[in-house]
């Protein structure tokens, strides 16, 4: 059974990662749900983060091969790399000041009901709004905007409002087009998720035992297949449609969320951490 557990919250982390319905949301209601026990779940949780961010590598490979061989003499690539600094720089420092808050107090599923609610109802009114783009290059994204949407991202440490959603729909208010908007959420993606699984290492080196070392390989492997699947499924879904289909969804998983915990599924458990 914790094989099949590791599996399913494996595969969920890797489909719900990138795209805009909050994946830390999804995999504390599974959690809860599985009766996944806390030492495990707070290093698993690092693993199967670390499988789907390695997806993303893999799959911008030769793109951020390209940006890394022309750092420091391509004018391209020293501003792709500014941009995402200062977009990263917002979470780093809320990140740092916050962590043992933000994971005491807010994970937990009325406040990813909550979230995911009014997450939904955001991007529908983001979609009703028909911003005009401006920006349909990653290359023409300026600092402000960088700067921007690094601080849409900080609002993502509550769990259930999806950090992807954050940069995604921020980015458009802004004036990125859909497509570029979600390739910067995924280029952010990488120093963010790699800064948060290292800092989840550090604050939980303690929990880590060989014995899980299964459990962890195998939500890694999942979460890396997956992720890669989704990415590759999003970028192509983006080209042509709205997220009108993901607000409806957050808003109907997010309702059903809140009836369950009206009927008691949620007994036991704190409803804010």
């Amino acid at each position: 059974m914790d094989y099949l557990k590791a599996f399913i919250l494996g595969v969920l982390e890797g489909l719900t990662e990138f795209v805009p319905v909050s994946s830390t949301g999804h995999l504390i209601i599974a959690a809860s749900l599985l009766d996944f026990s806390n030492e495990t779940w707070k290093v698993f949780t690092i693993f199967i983060q670390l499988g789907a961010i390695s997806a993303v590598c893999f799959k911008f490979k030769d793109e951020l091969w390209t940006v890394i061989k022309g750092i420091g003499n391509q004018r391209r690539a020293n501003l792709f790399v500014m941009n995402i600094s200062i977009a990263f720089i917002p979470s780093v420092i809320l990140g740092l000041l916050f962590y043992d808050i933000i994971k005491d107090l807010l994970f937990a599923p009325l406040t990813v009901a909550i979230a995911l609610l009014i997450g939904g109802l955001i991007i529908l009114w983001v979609e009703s709004q028909k911003f005009n783009p401006k920006t349909l290059t990653i290359d023409d994204v300026s600092l402000k905007q960088s700067l921007q949407i690094g601080l849409c991202q900080c609002v993502a440490m509550c769990p259930g409002v999806s950090r992807s959603g954050a940069t995604i729909i921020g980015s458009m208010v802004f004036g990125l087009s859909r497509p570029v908007a979600t390739r910067f959420s995924f280029f952010l993606a990488i120093p963010t998720m790699l800064a948060a699984t290292v800092y989840d290492f550090y604050k939980n080196w303690e929990l880590l035992k060989t014995a899980n070392f299964d459990l962890f390989i195998i939500g890694f492997v999942t979460s890396f297949l997956a992720a890669l699947a989704t990415v590759k499924l999003f970028l192509a879904f983006v080209s042509k449609h709205s997220f009108i289909v993901f607000g409806w969804y957050r808003i109907t998983i997010g309702g059903l969320l809140l009836i369950c915990w009206q009927l008691g599924y949620f007994e036991g458990m704190a409803i804010w951490g």
